[in-house]
Order: C-alpha cells, then structure tokens, then sequence
C-alpha cells in the first residue's frame, strides 16, 4: 500500500466519523445534559476524582459510535478507548476533552493547536524538535506502541493503523460544550511527507503532543482537511472565539 491509498482510507473513515457525529449533534447535545437531571443525587460526592463533564463525555460519544456498529471491536489491550476492525484497515479512536474558564484567563493552550495523544493511540514515528528553529535545537526521537501497518509480513492479512480524535473543549464554570472536532493522526508510513510536524514535546520526555495546527490538510489529496469541525457554539463568549481561531475559520469555510 502506497502513501496516497493510506491517505485515502484515513479520509474515507475521517469522513464516515465525521458526518454521523454531525447527523447525530442534536442528540450528543442532549445525552451531555442528561446528568443535571440527577444532578442532586452526584454533585460533589466525588471531589476532584472524576471531572463532571469528561465522564459523561466518554460515556455519551462512545455509546453512539459502538451503536453504529461500523467494523468488529478488537480487544487488543494496546490501543484507544475505541479499537475496530473494518475489511480495509484497522481503526482508532480516542476522546479529548478539555476545560477552559473565563475565570482563569481563558486557558485553552490545551485544545487551540495541538492536543495530549497517548503512545498506545497512534503509529507515528519520528522525531520531536525541541526549541525548534533555534540555535539550541534538540530532535528527541519518539517512538509510539501502535504499528503503521498490522500483520506487515501477512500480505493478505495487513491493514493500515488509522488513528482519529474526537476532541471535545468546554465551559469548566457553566459545563456548556464549547466545540466538537473529529481529526485524524497521520499514519507512521507517511513520516517522509509530515516529517517532524505531527508532533510537539509534551510535559515529560516520553510524552507528545498531535500539534494538528500543522498538518490540517491531508497532503496527498486535494481539498481534504484532516480535522473537521462537528460543532462551534456560535453565542460562545467573545474571549472564547478569539482564542480558537484556527478552529472557526474552518468552521466557517468547510463543507457541511
């Protein structure tokens, strides 16, 4: 399987994600107010244990999609949250959920260009560039546990590791959903034309982070976008708005 057919599958499944979750908004909006119903019965029971609003997250997106019964689970225990099978690849999926509060000067660094990824949730091999373009810079290899290419001695048995984020940004004060993105991890077989720029440092030496601001356009094929926008609350506060701007204008020039 050559780069461009990786990229082909990664969108064809990109767009699959895609659509059903924006078919499904009204319902994912109503599932994440379901918990103030109750809410007499769990709030403050459990301290800083379990966030309020990322538990409920997981449970409502990951019902919906393991109910759309796309491919076979796999029970591998190396992989993300999501792990199926389908005839032609192998597929990913993970949730991200990140806070922001007004209250604390609108922190979104967390969510607005790059996000946290796991070693057990991606294939992508290569070296992160600390301080990059200065004079001190420092390429750290990085080495994830997913494989590019599964049963790659089996030709009749190998599927590419496709690798997708749902990653989800809300109101820590009011729990409102802020923004609802589906992106996709290029996959490690494509390292010779992402090269370095799928990953950032994370906090500690064996981390990283998928700086998606970097590579938001599938490179091999013409107008695709490797993250697409399931949903931008449009009376969000104005700090809110400036601070995401990469994610609005796709917002506002994508193809529904």
């Amino acid at each position: 399987m050559n780069q461009k057919e990786i990229e082909l599958l990664e969108a064809k499944y990109l767009n699959k994600y895609y659509y059903f979750l924006k078919f499904a908004i009204d319902e994912i909006l109503v599932g994440l107010l379901t918990r103030e119903k109750i809410k007499s019965d769990w709030s403050g029971l459990y301290g800083t244990k379990i966030s309020d609003y990322a538990t409920g997250a997981e449970r409502v997106i990951y019902s919906l999609l393991n109910g759309k019964g796309i491919g076979v689970p796999n029970s591998a225990p190396v992989g993300s949250d999501l792990f199926f099978e389908v005839d032609d690849a192998f597929i990913h999926i993970d949730l991200k959920t990140v806070g922001a509060s007004l209250k604390n000067s609108c922190n979104i660094g967390d969510f607005k260009e790059d996000i946290f990824v796991g070693t057990n949730q991606n294939s992508y091999k290569s070296n992160i560039l600390i301080n990059e373009g200065k004079p001190n810079q420092i390429a750290r290899p990085y080495l994830p546990h997913l494989p590019p290419i599964y049963n790659s001695g089996n030709n009749k048995k190998s599927k590419p590791c496709l690798t997708y984020f749902i990653t989800m940004l809300y109101d820590k004060d009011t729990l409102d959903t802020l923004v609802i993105n589906i992106m996709c991890m290029p996959n490690g077989m494509l390292e010779s034309v992402y090269k370095h720029e799928p990953l950032k440092a994370g906090k500690l030496k064996d981390k990283t982070r998928f700086r998606f601001s970097r590579t938001e356009d599938f490179r091999l094929l013409k107008d695709e976008k490797r993250i697409k926008l399931v949903y931008f609350k449009d009376d969000m506060h104005p700090t809110y708005t400036k601070k995401l701007k990469f994610q609005h204008k796709i917002y506002k020039t994508q193809i529904i």
